[in-house]
């Protein structure tokens, strides 16, 4: 029987952050980026192609500083392939005290453009993948784009992960059920670093702050994720505007910072729901 939704000591607010260390298919780059010209049809993006891989040369090692430096514990999920092309950057983000996540093994090949039995080999790569680089079997996932298929949800839980971040149908986490047993559901972020590249890094400040004092006066028990990419919330534009917002948050009383690992403990061992009903004394 479900729990009516709370956090740990009556928190009035949990924040979760995670990032993204993605690579795409040899001889393609990510399909969003700086350039406002796009390459002539046929040709290599190499630009675009040296513009993804930023995030596991640098751009992984500042976000991993950053989170540090603010006492977050940070998901990141992960390609299954940058384990065989960044190997060092992907056992740093264990060795810095975070977990990883599965996100496929690359990112323009989504969930469900696949048949279950190349869904369930895709899993079981890019988690193997994961423990043997990183020394972390990953106990949650995410699909590119979040482009969940009919058959992932079952498929994850057949391989015994604990939540995955696939639906953005809630506002808060949630108890799910599979064909293996329960999983936790966990929203992911609406508005994440990639949306304000040829605009102002500014807007995630606004966009955030203001969600985040909305939740805070007025629906107590609320949920509030964010999620960047390494190769973008990874340059220090981007990054100065998650340290300004984490430091913001922290003055507040009654936040907790956590993990996707511990929220899914967290909603598991609580059997937790959300009345949606509760927005009605907001």
């Amino acid at each position: 029987m479900a729990t009516e939704f709370h956090w740990p000591e009556g928190k009035r607010i949990c924040i979760s952050v995670s990032a993204m260390l993605e690579t795409w298919s040899e001889g393609k780059a990510p399909p969003y980026g700086v350039q406002a010209t796009s390459p002539k049809p046929g040709v290599v993006d190499l630009a675009g192609i040296a513009w993804g891989s930023y995030g596991g040369r640098i751009g992984v090692y500042r976000l991993i500083n950053l989170f540090n430096q603010h006492n977050i514990k940070a998901t990141f999920g992960v390609n299954g392939r940058c384990c065989e092309i960044f190997p060092d950057a992907v056992a740093q983000i264990v060795k810095s005290g975070h977990d990883v996540a599965g996100h496929a093994y690359l990112q323009d090949q989504p969930m469900n453009g696949m048949t279950p039995e190349q869904e369930e080999a895709t899993i079981a790569k890019c988690l193997d993948l994961l423990e043997k680089t990183a020394g972390q079997r990953p106990i949650g996932w995410i699909s590119p784009s979040m482009a969940f298929s009919p058959h992932t949800l079952d498929l994850l839980g057949a391989a015994k992960l604990k939540w995955h971040g696939d639906a953005r149908d809630s506002d808060l986490p949630r108890v799910v059920s599979t064909k293996s047993g329960q999983m936790a559901h966990i929203p992911w972020s609406d508005f994440t670093d990639n949306r304000v590249l040829r605009s102002s890094s500014m807007d995630l400040w606004d966009v955030y702050k203001e969600a985040f004092d909305y939740l805070y006066l007025r629906e107590p028990g609320s949920y509030l994720p964010l999620s960047l990419h390494c190769h973008n919330g990874g340059r220090p534009m981007i990054t100065a505007i998650y340290h300004k917002l984490f430091a913001y948050f922290a003055q507040f009383p009654d936040i907790w910072f956590a993990s996707h690992a511990e929220i899914s403990d967290w909603v598991l061992k609580n059997q937790l729901e959300a009345d949606p009903k509760r927005l009605l004394k907001a």
